[in-house]
Protein backbone atom coordinates (compact mmCIF):
# COMPACT_ATOMS: atom_id res chain seq x y z
CA UNK A 1 0.00 0.00 0.00
CA UNK A 2 2.82 2.41 0.84
CA UNK A 3 4.43 1.76 -2.56
CA UNK A 4 1.14 2.32 -4.37
CA UNK A 5 0.64 5.58 -2.48
CA UNK A 6 4.15 6.63 -3.47
CA UNK A 7 3.26 6.08 -7.12
CA UNK A 8 0.21 8.32 -6.65
CA UNK A 9 2.41 11.00 -5.06
CA UNK A 10 4.83 10.78 -7.99
CA UNK A 11 1.86 11.26 -10.33
CA UNK A 12 0.76 14.30 -8.31
CA UNK A 13 4.24 15.80 -8.68
CA UNK A 14 4.08 15.31 -12.45
CA UNK A 15 0.90 17.41 -12.26
CA UNK A 16 2.85 20.08 -10.37
CA UNK A 17 5.50 20.24 -13.10
CA UNK A 18 3.09 20.30 -16.04
CA UNK A 19 2.00 23.96 -15.80
CA UNK A 20 5.44 25.33 -14.87
CA UNK A 21 6.87 25.50 -18.39
CA UNK A 22 3.60 25.79 -20.33
CA UNK A 23 3.25 29.57 -20.29
CA UNK A 24 6.80 30.09 -21.51
CA UNK A 25 6.24 27.66 -24.39
CA UNK A 26 2.97 29.27 -25.48
CA UNK A 27 3.52 32.96 -24.73
CA UNK A 28 5.27 33.90 -28.04
CA UNK A 29 1.95 33.12 -29.76
CA UNK A 30 -0.39 34.02 -26.90
CA UNK A 31 0.77 37.62 -26.57
CA UNK A 32 0.04 38.28 -30.28
CA UNK A 33 -3.44 36.76 -29.93
CA UNK A 34 -4.13 38.92 -26.86
CA UNK A 35 -2.69 42.02 -28.52
CA UNK A 36 -0.18 42.81 -25.77
CA UNK A 37 3.64 43.24 -25.78
CA UNK A 38 5.84 40.19 -25.29
CA UNK A 39 7.11 41.61 -21.99
CA UNK A 40 3.61 41.41 -20.45
CA UNK A 41 4.21 37.71 -19.85
CA UNK A 42 6.18 38.84 -16.83
CA UNK A 43 3.01 40.29 -15.31
CA UNK A 44 1.27 36.92 -15.48
CA UNK A 45 4.23 35.02 -14.05
CA UNK A 46 4.58 37.53 -11.20
CA UNK A 47 0.93 37.01 -10.22
CA UNK A 48 1.40 33.23 -10.35
CA UNK A 49 4.49 33.57 -8.15
CA UNK A 50 2.64 35.78 -5.67
CA UNK A 51 -0.14 33.18 -5.39
CA UNK A 52 2.42 30.42 -4.95
CA UNK A 53 4.25 32.28 -2.17
CA UNK A 54 0.94 33.01 -0.42
CA UNK A 55 -0.29 29.42 -0.49
CA UNK A 56 3.14 28.15 0.60
CA UNK A 57 2.97 30.33 3.69
CA UNK A 58 -0.57 29.08 4.37
CA UNK A 59 0.32 25.43 3.82
CA UNK A 60 0.74 24.62 7.51
CA UNK A 61 -2.76 25.91 8.31
CA UNK A 62 -4.35 24.20 5.30
CA UNK A 63 -2.61 20.86 5.85
CA UNK A 64 -3.56 20.76 9.53
CA UNK A 65 -7.17 21.52 8.73
CA UNK A 66 -7.68 19.36 5.63
CA UNK A 67 -4.83 16.83 5.60
CA UNK A 68 -2.30 16.26 2.83
CA UNK A 69 -4.59 14.19 0.63
CA UNK A 70 -7.33 16.82 0.43
CA UNK A 71 -4.86 19.67 -0.01
CA UNK A 72 -3.32 17.74 -2.91
CA UNK A 73 -6.66 17.03 -4.57
CA UNK A 74 -7.98 20.58 -4.17
CA UNK A 75 -4.71 22.05 -5.41
CA UNK A 76 -4.75 19.95 -8.58
CA UNK A 77 -8.39 20.94 -9.15
CA UNK A 78 -7.38 24.61 -8.79
CA UNK A 79 -4.81 24.12 -11.51
CA UNK A 80 -7.36 22.30 -13.70
CA UNK A 81 -9.70 25.29 -13.38
CA UNK A 82 -6.91 27.74 -14.18
CA UNK A 83 -5.59 25.78 -17.18
CA UNK A 84 -9.01 25.43 -18.81
CA UNK A 85 -9.70 29.07 -17.95
CA UNK A 86 -6.50 30.14 -19.72
CA UNK A 87 -7.71 28.36 -22.86
CA UNK A 88 -10.85 30.52 -22.98
CA UNK A 89 -9.17 33.83 -22.11
CA UNK A 90 -9.40 36.58 -24.73
CA UNK A 91 -7.97 39.48 -22.68
CA UNK A 92 -4.88 39.91 -20.55
CA UNK A 93 -6.94 40.73 -17.45
CA UNK A 94 -8.57 37.30 -17.72
CA UNK A 95 -5.17 35.62 -17.61
CA UNK A 96 -4.17 37.78 -14.65
CA UNK A 97 -7.34 36.79 -12.79
CA UNK A 98 -6.87 33.09 -13.56
CA UNK A 99 -3.19 33.30 -12.56
CA UNK A 100 -4.35 33.60 -8.93
CA UNK A 101 -5.76 30.02 -8.60
CA UNK A 102 -2.92 28.89 -10.87
CA UNK A 103 -0.36 30.00 -8.27
CA UNK A 104 -2.41 29.16 -5.17
CA UNK A 105 -2.79 25.55 -6.29
CA UNK A 106 0.90 25.09 -7.08
CA UNK A 107 2.25 26.40 -3.78
CA UNK A 108 0.07 24.46 -1.37
CA UNK A 109 0.52 21.07 -3.05
CA UNK A 110 4.27 21.61 -3.35
CA UNK A 111 4.71 22.26 0.37
CA UNK A 112 2.26 19.56 1.49
CA UNK A 113 3.73 16.75 -0.63
CA UNK A 114 7.33 17.69 0.11
CA UNK A 115 6.63 17.53 3.83
CA UNK A 116 4.72 14.25 3.52
CA UNK A 117 7.53 12.53 1.65
CA UNK A 118 10.17 13.99 4.00
CA UNK A 119 8.28 12.51 6.96
CA UNK A 120 7.35 9.10 5.60
CA UNK A 121 9.91 8.16 2.90
CA UNK A 122 13.69 8.03 2.48
CA UNK A 123 15.84 10.62 0.71
CA UNK A 124 15.91 8.31 -2.33
CA UNK A 125 12.22 8.85 -2.87
CA UNK A 126 12.55 12.60 -2.33
CA UNK A 127 15.08 12.72 -5.19
CA UNK A 128 12.82 10.71 -7.45
CA UNK A 129 9.83 12.84 -6.45
CA UNK A 130 11.55 15.93 -7.85
CA UNK A 131 12.67 13.94 -10.86
CA UNK A 132 8.99 13.37 -11.66
CA UNK A 133 8.39 17.11 -11.36
CA UNK A 134 10.98 17.44 -14.13
CA UNK A 135 9.10 14.88 -16.22
CA UNK A 136 5.97 17.02 -16.01
CA UNK A 137 7.88 20.20 -16.86
CA UNK A 138 9.47 18.50 -19.89
CA UNK A 139 6.17 17.07 -21.20
CA UNK A 140 4.15 20.29 -21.33
CA UNK A 141 6.32 22.21 -23.87
CA UNK A 142 6.05 19.25 -26.23
CA UNK A 143 2.26 19.25 -25.78
CA UNK A 144 2.16 22.97 -26.55
CA UNK A 145 4.48 22.51 -29.53
CA UNK A 146 2.18 19.86 -31.02
CA UNK A 147 -0.85 22.05 -30.35
CA UNK A 148 0.73 25.05 -32.08
CA UNK A 149 1.69 22.86 -35.04
CA UNK A 150 -1.69 21.19 -35.47
CA UNK A 151 -4.18 23.53 -33.83
CA UNK A 152 -3.90 26.53 -31.45
CA UNK A 153 -2.33 27.47 -28.12
CA UNK A 154 -5.78 27.08 -26.55
CA UNK A 155 -5.69 23.39 -27.51
CA UNK A 156 -2.37 23.05 -25.69
CA UNK A 157 -3.84 24.40 -22.46
CA UNK A 158 -6.91 22.18 -22.79
CA UNK A 159 -4.75 19.12 -23.40
CA UNK A 160 -2.65 19.77 -20.30
CA UNK A 161 -5.82 20.62 -18.38
CA UNK A 162 -7.22 17.25 -19.44
CA UNK A 163 -4.10 15.47 -18.15
CA UNK A 164 -4.48 17.32 -14.86
CA UNK A 165 -8.15 16.35 -14.67
CA UNK A 166 -7.19 12.70 -15.12
CA UNK A 167 -4.62 13.02 -12.32
CA UNK A 168 -7.28 14.62 -10.09
CA UNK A 169 -9.57 11.65 -10.80
CA UNK A 170 -6.79 9.22 -9.81
CA UNK A 171 -6.23 11.19 -6.58
CA UNK A 172 -9.93 11.04 -5.79
CA UNK A 173 -10.17 7.28 -6.36
CA UNK A 174 -7.04 6.57 -4.31
CA UNK A 175 -8.01 8.66 -1.26
CA UNK A 176 -8.11 5.61 1.09
CA UNK A 177 -4.42 4.89 0.37
CA UNK A 178 -3.36 7.89 2.44
CA UNK A 179 -4.40 6.09 5.62
CA UNK A 180 -1.42 3.75 5.27
CA UNK A 181 0.76 6.22 7.16
CA UNK A 182 -0.40 7.08 10.64
CA UNK A 183 0.85 10.33 12.22
CA UNK A 184 4.23 9.79 13.87
CA UNK A 185 5.18 12.96 15.67
CA UNK A 186 4.28 15.53 13.04
CA UNK A 187 1.98 18.45 13.84
CA UNK A 188 -1.53 17.31 14.56
CA UNK A 189 -4.77 18.92 13.38
CA UNK A 190 -6.00 21.43 15.91
CA UNK A 191 -2.53 21.89 17.45
CA UNK A 192 -0.79 25.21 17.87
CA UNK A 193 0.34 26.78 14.61
CA UNK A 194 4.02 27.59 14.32
CA UNK A 195 3.58 30.13 11.53
CA UNK A 196 6.16 32.30 9.81
CA UNK A 197 7.18 34.18 12.95
CA UNK A 198 7.55 31.00 14.98
CA UNK A 199 9.57 29.32 12.24
CA UNK A 200 12.00 32.23 12.03
CA UNK A 201 12.67 31.99 15.77
CA UNK A 202 14.05 28.45 15.44
CA UNK A 203 17.85 28.33 15.33
CA UNK A 204 19.11 27.72 11.82
CA UNK A 205 15.85 28.42 9.98
CA UNK A 206 16.71 31.98 8.79
CA UNK A 207 20.04 30.71 7.45
CA UNK A 208 18.30 27.78 5.77
CA UNK A 209 15.83 30.11 4.06
CA UNK A 210 18.65 32.29 2.72
CA UNK A 211 20.48 29.24 1.43
CA UNK A 212 17.37 27.81 -0.18
CA UNK A 213 16.54 31.15 -1.76
CA UNK A 214 20.10 31.29 -3.13
CA UNK A 215 19.80 27.83 -4.66
CA UNK A 216 16.47 28.59 -6.37
CA UNK A 217 17.85 31.92 -7.64
CA UNK A 218 20.75 29.99 -9.18
CA UNK A 219 18.48 27.38 -10.76
CA UNK A 220 15.98 29.80 -12.28
CA UNK A 221 18.77 32.04 -13.62
CA UNK A 222 20.42 29.08 -15.36
CA UNK A 223 17.14 27.96 -16.91
CA UNK A 224 16.27 31.41 -18.29
CA UNK A 225 19.65 32.84 -19.33
CA UNK A 226 21.89 29.94 -20.39
CA UNK A 227 20.92 30.07 -24.07
CA UNK A 228 21.47 33.83 -24.25
CA UNK A 229 24.87 33.42 -22.55
CA UNK A 230 25.96 30.76 -25.05
CA UNK A 231 25.12 33.08 -27.94
CA UNK A 232 26.56 36.34 -26.60
CA UNK A 233 29.57 35.15 -24.60
CA UNK A 234 30.59 31.87 -26.22
CA UNK A 235 29.71 32.50 -29.87
CA UNK A 236 27.27 29.61 -30.19
CA UNK A 237 24.80 30.07 -33.06
CA UNK A 238 21.22 30.94 -32.08
CA UNK A 239 19.97 27.71 -33.62
CA UNK A 240 22.38 25.56 -31.60
CA UNK A 241 21.80 27.58 -28.45
CA UNK A 242 18.05 27.07 -28.78
CA UNK A 243 18.54 23.35 -29.35
CA UNK A 244 20.78 23.05 -26.28
CA UNK A 245 18.82 25.43 -24.04
CA UNK A 246 17.30 22.46 -22.24
CA UNK A 247 20.68 20.89 -21.36
CA UNK A 248 20.61 22.30 -17.83
CA UNK A 249 17.06 21.08 -17.34
CA UNK A 250 17.89 17.63 -18.70
CA UNK A 251 20.93 17.50 -16.41
CA UNK A 252 18.90 18.35 -13.33
CA UNK A 253 16.18 15.80 -14.11
CA UNK A 254 18.65 13.00 -14.90
CA UNK A 255 20.73 13.97 -11.87
CA UNK A 256 17.78 13.62 -9.53
CA UNK A 257 17.04 10.19 -10.94
CA UNK A 258 20.65 9.09 -10.42
CA UNK A 259 20.81 10.71 -6.96
CA UNK A 260 18.06 8.40 -5.79
CA UNK A 261 20.42 5.42 -6.04
CA UNK A 262 23.05 6.86 -3.68
CA UNK A 263 21.28 9.40 -1.45
CA UNK A 264 20.22 6.87 1.21
CA UNK A 265 23.82 5.72 1.63
CA UNK A 266 25.49 9.14 1.49
CA UNK A 267 22.94 11.19 3.44
CA UNK A 268 21.38 14.58 2.77
CA UNK A 269 24.29 16.77 3.88
CA UNK A 270 26.84 14.86 1.81
CA UNK A 271 24.56 15.00 -1.23
CA UNK A 272 24.31 18.79 -0.88
CA UNK A 273 28.10 19.10 -0.64
CA UNK A 274 28.62 16.76 -3.59
CA UNK A 275 26.11 18.66 -5.71
CA UNK A 276 27.72 21.99 -4.81
CA UNK A 277 31.15 20.70 -5.82
CA UNK A 278 29.81 19.64 -9.22
CA UNK A 279 28.06 23.02 -9.53
CA UNK A 280 31.34 24.87 -9.04
CA UNK A 281 32.96 22.67 -11.71
CA UNK A 282 30.25 23.75 -14.17
CA UNK A 283 30.74 27.40 -13.22
CA UNK A 284 34.51 27.16 -13.81
CA UNK A 285 34.01 25.54 -17.23
CA UNK A 286 31.67 28.37 -18.24
CA UNK A 287 33.99 31.03 -16.87
CA UNK A 288 36.82 30.61 -19.38
CA UNK A 289 35.79 31.80 -22.87
CA UNK A 290 38.75 30.25 -24.70
CA UNK A 291 37.57 26.67 -24.25
CA UNK A 292 35.85 24.81 -27.15
CA UNK A 293 32.11 25.13 -27.67
CA UNK A 294 31.52 21.53 -26.62
CA UNK A 295 32.97 22.35 -23.19
CA UNK A 296 30.42 25.13 -22.71
CA UNK A 297 27.61 22.79 -23.68
CA UNK A 298 28.95 20.12 -21.31
CA UNK A 299 29.13 22.76 -18.57
CA UNK A 300 25.37 23.30 -18.88
CA UNK A 301 24.76 19.61 -18.22
CA UNK A 302 27.25 19.64 -15.33
CA UNK A 303 25.46 22.62 -13.76
CA UNK A 304 22.22 20.65 -13.94
CA UNK A 305 23.79 17.53 -12.47
CA UNK A 306 25.23 19.58 -9.62
CA UNK A 307 21.94 21.30 -8.92
CA UNK A 308 20.02 18.02 -8.90
CA UNK A 309 20.50 16.76 -5.31
CA UNK A 310 20.43 20.14 -3.53
CA UNK A 311 16.72 20.96 -3.47
CA UNK A 312 15.40 17.50 -2.49
CA UNK A 313 18.17 16.97 0.09
CA UNK A 314 17.49 20.27 1.85
CA UNK A 315 13.77 19.46 2.01
CA UNK A 316 14.28 15.88 3.17
CA UNK A 317 16.60 16.95 5.99
CA UNK A 318 14.07 19.43 7.43
CA UNK A 319 12.18 17.06 9.80
CA UNK A 320 15.39 15.60 11.21
CA UNK A 321 16.99 19.03 11.62
CA UNK A 322 14.04 20.90 13.12
CA UNK A 323 11.60 18.22 14.29
CA UNK A 324 8.67 16.59 12.49
CA UNK A 325 6.21 18.71 14.47
CA UNK A 326 7.72 21.85 12.87
CA UNK A 327 8.47 20.53 9.40
CA UNK A 328 5.22 21.49 7.63
CA UNK A 329 5.51 25.14 8.69
CA UNK A 330 9.22 25.32 7.87
CA UNK A 331 8.86 23.58 4.49
CA UNK A 332 6.02 25.97 3.63
CA UNK A 333 8.28 28.93 4.40
CA UNK A 334 11.08 27.24 2.43
CA UNK A 335 8.78 27.02 -0.59
CA UNK A 336 7.96 30.71 -0.24
CA UNK A 337 11.67 31.61 -0.06
CA UNK A 338 12.31 29.39 -3.09
CA UNK A 339 9.73 31.20 -5.18
CA UNK A 340 11.06 34.58 -4.05
CA UNK A 341 14.52 33.62 -5.31
CA UNK A 342 13.27 32.19 -8.59
CA UNK A 343 11.02 35.21 -9.21
CA UNK A 344 13.48 38.05 -8.66
CA UNK A 345 16.95 36.67 -9.47
CA UNK A 346 16.50 36.21 -13.27
CA UNK A 347 15.15 39.77 -13.84
CA UNK A 348 17.98 41.13 -11.70
CA UNK A 349 20.51 39.37 -13.90
CA UNK A 350 18.77 40.77 -16.98
CA UNK A 351 19.15 44.27 -15.54
CA UNK A 352 22.82 43.71 -14.69
CA UNK A 353 23.63 42.08 -18.04
CA UNK A 354 22.37 45.13 -19.93
CA UNK A 355 25.05 47.19 -18.21
CA UNK A 356 27.85 44.69 -17.64
CA UNK A 357 27.28 42.06 -20.32
CA UNK A 358 26.01 38.47 -20.44
CA UNK A 359 29.51 37.15 -19.74
CA UNK A 360 28.69 37.90 -16.08
CA UNK A 361 26.46 34.78 -15.87
CA UNK A 362 29.03 32.31 -14.38
CA UNK A 363 30.05 34.87 -11.73
CA UNK A 364 26.41 35.61 -10.87
CA UNK A 365 25.56 31.90 -10.61
CA UNK A 366 28.75 31.23 -8.64
CA UNK A 367 27.90 33.91 -6.06
CA UNK A 368 24.50 32.33 -5.45
CA UNK A 369 26.19 28.93 -5.12
CA UNK A 370 28.50 30.36 -2.45
CA UNK A 371 25.55 31.93 -0.61
CA UNK A 372 23.66 28.64 -0.80
CA UNK A 373 26.34 26.33 0.58
CA UNK A 374 27.48 28.85 3.22
CA UNK A 375 23.99 29.37 4.62
CA UNK A 376 22.92 25.71 4.36
CA UNK A 377 26.07 24.52 6.16
CA UNK A 378 25.48 27.14 8.84
CA UNK A 379 21.84 26.04 9.20
CA UNK A 380 22.80 22.38 9.58
CA UNK A 381 25.41 23.28 12.19
CA UNK A 382 22.99 25.40 14.25
CA UNK A 383 20.21 22.82 14.01
CA UNK A 384 22.43 19.93 15.10
CA UNK A 385 23.88 21.92 18.03
CA UNK A 386 20.60 23.38 19.29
Amino acid sequence: MASLLLAVIYLAFISLGLPDSLLGAGWPVMHAFLGVPLSYGGIVTMIISFGTVTSSLLSERLTRKLGTRYVTLLSVLCMVFALFGFSFATRLWMLCLLAIPYGLGAGSVDAALNNYVALHYTSRHMSWLHCFWGVGAIISPYVMSMALTRATWQTGYRAVGGIQLFIAAVLLVTMPLWRVHQPTGQAQPGGKLLGLRGALKIRGVPQLLLGFCGYCALESTCILWTASYLIAARGVSPERAAAFASLYFIGITAGRFLSGFVSNRLGDRTMIRLGTGILFLGVVLLLFPGLPEIVALAACVILGLGSAPVYPSIIHATPSNFGPENSQAIIGVQMASAYMGSTFAPPLFGFLSQRLGLHLLPVYVGLFAVLMIWMVERAFHLARND
